[in-house]
This record gives structure tokens, C-alpha cells and sequence, in this order.
């Protein structure tokens, strides 16, 4: 440790900071542009000009390492005076746009130019303008003569998305950023660009002129799409969803969110929404009453289960709804006495249920290791900040190894890549076998020699922190309890996590409140092919979201009621009622991540039309039926009983299954996986997202 003196103040820092890291343990604050805690020291702002006692001019704080007994002032008249005269040169150039800018008001040059900047200009000459530039449909680069050249942009996508779209060109004045060939920006997490950017050079496209900041209320939530579960901030005026950006959580998403997490909320105000309940009638769509739409659902739920059987009626509930909403379809249908509900939507394999499958490891310690081999996963696209704490780690070293029905580009090194089409359990078996050799154990299959599987069965063996995660296309897959036994085994014998990346903001809360057959009720693929005669479809669109695809057309039109809960007016084809529940903006609710962290989140604005939160539809419904234990008052006292006590989801996670199965020989079908645009029902309807190159790649049959 190195102690120095700050403005009269001692402070200890590990060798090797540097002075703006001293600032930040005093907490004192230094102003600044390029340096940011999260990306490499660029120092090219230089507004971060302090007074080092025996330097002969101010040093730059963020690219000044501390040395013993250093003595640093940062608000001495040199280091004032530094900073004055760096804020005159940054404006210089800058239009006088304020009035009209979407960064006006929380923006960084503007904010320092009260404290810095001078009343008036000794610069006459003609300013410089930067054409703008179109890099497409989420980022816009209109206004790029505000730019101050800090290349934070620059460098998010060198460290941070693992891809160089944008970089400086020219000198001097003329310097600039761009694409470079005129290409548009395309990475997954580019909205970050658009939080880092300290002026309104890069500014969000869909949000462009649609309110200014200083009109927006802030309210916190949790992203309904992947299993990150990123804090997010919802920014709301007049009751809409205007805008969305992240909060900061380092346990979770740190200070990024996915393009999906940002930009979905268009689907929120767009006129696919359903906001009243409807009914077919004689082949025609109506809208009525709720107290009317309730009555016949139950009446008609009633009427084919004394017919039918209990197990005739069934639900296929979205691993994207609350906790709340799949702990109430479960017990629904189960106080009918049905055992079929399923959030196994697109699974081709349905075995019996041993816990409750999750990441296996903290979402934090996936920076930290040291080996990790992925099975069954276009990581980048499926799990983008997944990616990018993997990137982080493969910069200090860590061996990533992957298993796939072909390459993807996943924007960091991979030191290996197995291409195993759909065998995959036959690739899995190879490495099991590599590693029963190095140990000098008995392998539980057959395996077969190859350099591949040496490789990943060595690194797996050598160092401490290593992981085997299986992706959505694995959890998706025809041998999934296969892949997993042997990822088990393998994961016993070298020491190495095991654990799935999982696919959905609940597939683990789905799992815990049991939204599955325990005993004899239809899985997912059965009631898709027409063996329920009620079936009751919570948030979500079986032609998209279920391994059936257009084929559940036909299997679903075989019901005499399909009862659709949804914020949309969808699955017309098939359904004879359609309630419109609420979506994660306009309900309380929780999510429970892939490391099994429960997190709970409140309406931030109010149901659109006559919406009704989907756990408040689902006890209704209950009630109605007579089935005992739904008189909830509120999402809290539903989470309560679903719980049972929130601590007691850690002592349920547990990826075991049994010993390793033998390789079933033959080919599989490729499984279902959706892409990253496509992933549910909101993500489908975000106009911004489905113009982008991974939407159009994915719409024209390739992968995204």
C-alpha cells in the first residue's frame, strides 16, 4: 500500500493506482470526461488536471500513478487554472445547443462548464462542423460536433462488447469518430454508448426529442428478458414508459444493460396492445366486461373438467412471468385437481423434476475465472452481459471452450471449439473420457481420443476457479438430462462449477413454485399437440415460443377453450378469450435470476386501459373456481406464501441429476432456440430492435 497526501488528507491505495483512484477513496471529486471506472485510462480529456507538489506542470489525476509520500491538491489556483483553461479549449468548437439537445440536463460538459467554463469566448473564428452519421436504428450520431473526443465509445467497444465499430480518424481538428466504411453499430450492448458519452454527441435514436430529462420520474424495475436480472431505472412522464437505463448493481449487471433491456419498452406503447377483455363470438372478436369475460372462462374451465377429467385442463405459462403470476396458474390448475402446467415451452426432453436447475456460482465470479467450457450456447447473443463478465475474465487469462452445433463469433478468444452438430452428449462423452485418462479413473461412457477434448479436460483440471455452463440450446436439447449428467461428472472430477445459464427472467422461479408436472400431468409438448381440452396460455405465443412452433396451431385448435393471458392481442387463431394482464411496467412482481437471487420490483406506471395485473386475474379465476388458499391481497403476500420465506430458494438450488447416462447414439434434432430479438412476446414488438441486423439476420433464417 502507498500512502499519499490529498488536499491535506492521507489516504491509502494499493501500488499502482493512480491519483483519481486516491480521489475516489477520499471521496473527493475530480472533474473529468475520458475516464471512466469501467475502461482503460485514455487521459485525453486532460480536464482532471491536478497540483502535484515538485511536478513542473498540473498531471493528469486518472494517468498519474501514486507514489509514497506523493502531495496532491486538487483545488490549489494551479489546478483550478488548468482546469478553466482545458474547459475553454473543449468548448471552442462546441455548438451553443443546449436549449435543443436530449443530453441538456444531464449532461457531464455541461455540468462542469458552470464550475470551469468562462461567461464568454475568446475564440471568434468559425466553428467546426462534423457531418452526421447514420450507424442505425438505436444510437443516434446526428449531432456529432458536440463530440470532445474522449474515445469512451471507442474503448466500450474494444473492452466491454469485444467489438471496434467505432474509432477516431483524421488529426487535429479535424479528428472525428466513425464506423470508419460507413458501417452501423450492431453490437447487442451498444446502448451503453449512449450513458457513457459525457455530451450529447450519441444520443438514443428512439428516444430522440421525445421529453426532456428535468420531466422524467425515475422509478426502479428489473429487465423481464434474459436471466441476469439487470436493475434497471424506468423513466416515466405523463403515465408512459419514455425511456429506460440502468442501475448500477455490481452483483448483477454492473453498469451496463443488454439493447433488449433498453429499447423494449416501445412494445409497452405500441397498438398491439390489448386493453380490454374480448371474447369470439361466432367467429368475431368483441370486447366486454371483465366481471363477463370471467364468468366464461370459469364456466367453461368447469364444464370441460366435469366432462373430461381433471387433467384436461392445463396451462403453458412463460418462464418471463412474475413469480407471483407462475405461483397462482400452479395453483390454479392444481386446486382443479390437474396436474398440467408447464414453463418448459421450448424443451424436447421432460424429465421428472430433481431441484431446481440454476448458474451453480455467483453472476460475479464469472469475471474471475480461470476456465470455462460452455455447451449449447450463442453466449453473446443469449446472454449478452453473461459475455461480457466472460470477455473481462478471458482478459486476465481465462480459457474459454465451447460446444456447438457450429462456430459463433463471440467477440473474445476462444481457445477451442468443438463443432459436434446436435451430438453433442457424444462430445461431452469425449472430454469425460479425457479426463478419466488424466486422472486415472474409470470414465462412465465411451468416449473417443481427440486433441479438442484433451485440451478442454486439461484446463478444466488445472487452476481453481473454473465453470462448465450449459446454455439454452442444452437446457433446450433432446439429451438434456444426458448433457448434464456428464457436465456433473465431469464438473465432480475436476473441481469445476456446474450450472445453466438459463434461458429466461424466471426459469428459476418457474422451477422453485413448481410450475411443472410433479406426477402425471401433460408437459409442454403433450398439451401443444391437442391432449388438453382447456388450456389456459400465460404470457405467451406458442407459434414463437414453443418448440411446436407453427404446428401448435393445429395442436391448440383441438381444445374447446384456450384462454389467453397476455399484455397483447395475440394468438387469435386459436384462443376464445383474451384477458389483458399487465406487463413488468405496470405490475409489482419479482424475478429470480440465474444465481437464484429473488428480486422483487413495483408498478411504474399505471395498467393501460382496463389491464389487470396477471396474479390479481389468476385469484379472481381462483376464487370463481373455488379453489381454497388464493385470497391474496397483494404480490407481496403472494411472493410470502410462494417463498415461504425467501431464504429458503438457496437450500432448493441444486443442479444434481442422476449418474451419468449413456450416449444415445443417432442423430437429434437441432433444438429450439429463440433469437435475440425474438426472445418473447415484448422484445417482438420493440420497432427499434426488430430494425436491427441481428433481427433482420434472424427474419431471413440465419442465426442471431
Amino acid at each position: 500500500m502507498v500512502e499519499i497526501e490529498l488536499d491535506g488528507k492521507k489516504v491509502e491505495v494499493a501500488e499502482g493506482c493512480m491519483v483519481m483512484h486516491a480521489a475516489e477513496k477520499a471521496g473527493t471529486y475530480i472533474p473529468h470526461f475520458c475516464y471512466h471506472k469501467k475502461l482503460s485510462i485514455a487521459a485525453n480529456c486532460r480536464m482532471c488536471l491536478v497540483d502535484v507538489e515538485k511536478a513542473p506542470k498540473p498531471m493528469p489525476a486518472c494517468a498519474t500513478p501514486v507514489t509514497q509520500g506523493m502531495i496532491v491538491r486538487t483545488k490549489s489556483e494551479k489546478a483550478i487554472k488548468a482546469q478553466q483553461s482545458v474547459m475553454e479549449f473543449l468548448l471552442i468548437n462546441h455548438p451553443l445547443d443546449c436549449p435543443i439537445c436530449d443530453q441538456g440536463g444531464e449532461c457531464q460538459l455541461q455540468d462542469l462548464a458552470v464550475g470551469y467554463g468562462s461567461s464568454s469566448s475568446r475564440y471568434e473564428e468559425e466553428k467546426r462542423v462534423v457531418f452526421h452519421k447514420d450507424v442505425g436504428p438505436l444510437i443516434s450520431m446526428e449531432e456529432m460536433s458536440r463530440c470532445i473526443h474522449c474515445t469512451r465509445c471507442v474503448r466500450f467497444g474494444q473492452e466491454i462488447s469485444g467489438i471496434m465499430e467505432l474509432g477516431m480518424i483524421h488529426r487535429g481538428e479535424h479528428s472525428e469518430i466513425t464506423t470508419v466504411v460507413g458501417d452501423t453499430v450492431d453490437s447487442e450492448l451498444s446502448g451503453n454508448m449512449i450513458d457513457i458519452c459525457p455530451v450529447g454527441a450519441l444520443t438514443s435514436k428512439p428516444f430522440r426529442y421525445s421529453a426532456r430529462t428535468w420531466e422524467l420520474s425515475r422509478r426502479k424495475s428489473v429487465s423481464p428478458h434474459d436471466s441476469t436480472g439487470a436493475n434497471l431505472i424506468v423513466q416515466v412522464k405523463n403515465h408512459k414508459v419514455m425511456r429506460v437505463v440502468p442501475f448500477e448493481n455490481e452483483a448483477v449487471n454492473e453498469c451496463w444493460i443488454a439493447d433488449r433491456d433498453r429499447f423494449s419498452y416501445e412494445a409497452l406503447n405500441g397498438a398491439d396492445r390489448l386493453t380490454r377483455p374480448m371474447l369470439k363470438q361466432g367467429g368475431e372478436w368483441k370486447e366486454v366486461d371483465w366481471q363477463t369475460a370471467l364468468e366464461y372462462v370459469a364456466n367453461g374451465l368447469r364444464t370441460i373438467k366435469n366432462d373430461h377429467g381433471a387433467n384436461s385442463v392445463a396451462a403453458l405459462a412463460s418462464p418471463h412471468s412474475t413469480l407471483e403470476e407462475l405461483y397462482l396458474a400452479a395453483a390454479l390448475v392444481r386446486g382443479m385437481g390437474s396436474d398440467s402446467i408447464d414453463w418448459r415451452l421450448r424443451h424436447a426432453e421432460f424429465a421428472a423434476a430433481q431441484g431446481v436447475r440454476w448458474l451453480g456460482m455467483p453472476i460475479a465470479a464469472m469475471n474471475e475465472l480461470q476456465a470455462v467450457l460452455v455447451v449449447g450456447s450463442n453466449l453473446r447473443k443469449d446472454h449478452p452481459l453473461f459475455a461480457q463478465r466472460i470477455r473481462q475474465a478471458a482478459k486476465k487469462g481465462c480459457q474459454v471452450f465451447a460446444i456447438n452445433g457450429k462456430v459463433y463469433d463471440w467477440a473474445l478468444p476462444v481457445s477451442a471449439s468443438v463443432v459436434a452438430a446436435a451430438d453433442w452428449a457424444q462430445a461431452l462423452a469425449d472430454v469425460a473420457a479425457a479426463v478419466a485418462q488424466a486422472k486415472g479413473v474409470a470414465s462412465p461412457v465411451q468416449g473417443s481420443d481427440n486433441a479438442e477434448a484433451a485440451a478442454i479436460a486439461g484446463a478444466l483440471l488445472s487452476g481453481e476457479r473454473k465453470a462448465i455452463l450449459l446454455g439454452n440450446a442444452a437446457a433446450h436439447h433432446a439429451q438434456a438430462e444426458s448433457l448434464l449428467a456428464l457436465a456433473q461428472w465431469i464438473g465432480e472430477q475436476t473441481g469445476a462449477h456446474v450450472g445453466y445459464l438459463t434461458e429466461a427472467a424466471n426459469t428459476v422461479g418457474a422451477q422453485w413454485v413448481k410450475a411443472q408436472p410433479q406426477a402425471q400431468g401433460l408437459n409442454a409438448a403433450q398439451i401443444t399437440a391437442g391432449q388438453a381440452k382447456a388450456v389456459i396460455l400465460l404470457n405467451n405465443e406458442p407459434v414463437f415460443d414453443t418448440a411446436a412452433g407453427a404446428k401448435a396451431v393445429e395442436g391448440l385448435s383441438k381444445a374447446e377453450m384456450v384462454v389467453t393471458l397476455s399484455p397483447f392481442k395475440t394468438n387469435l387463431d386459436f384462443s376464445d378469450v383474451l384477458l389483458p394482464i399487465a406487463p413488468f411496467t405496470e405490475t409489482s412482481g419479482s424475478f429470480v435470476n440465474a444465481e437464484g437471487r429473488v428480486q422483487s420490483f413495483h408498478a411504474v406506471v399505471k395498467p393501460l386501459g382496463e389491464t389487470r395485473p396477471g396474479w390479481k386475474v389468476l385469484r379472481v379465476l381462483g376464487n370463481l373456481l373455488g379453489v381454497q388458499g388464493m385470497a391474496f391481497e397483494s404480490s407481496q403476500d403472494v411472493l410470502a406464501a410462494a417463498a415461504g420465506g425467501v431464504s429458503q430458494l438457496g437450500a432448493e438450488l441444486n443442479n444434481r441429476t442422476a449418474a451419468a447416462a449413456a450416449v444415445v447414439q443417432g442423430a437429434v434434432a437441432e433444438p429450439v432456440v429463440a433469437s435475440i430479438y425474438q426472445l418473447d412476446s415484448i422484445v417482438r414488438r420493440a420497432t427499434s430492435l426488430q430494425l436491427t441486423a441481428d433481427a433482420r439476420q434472424a427474419r431471413e433464417g440465419g442465426a442471431a
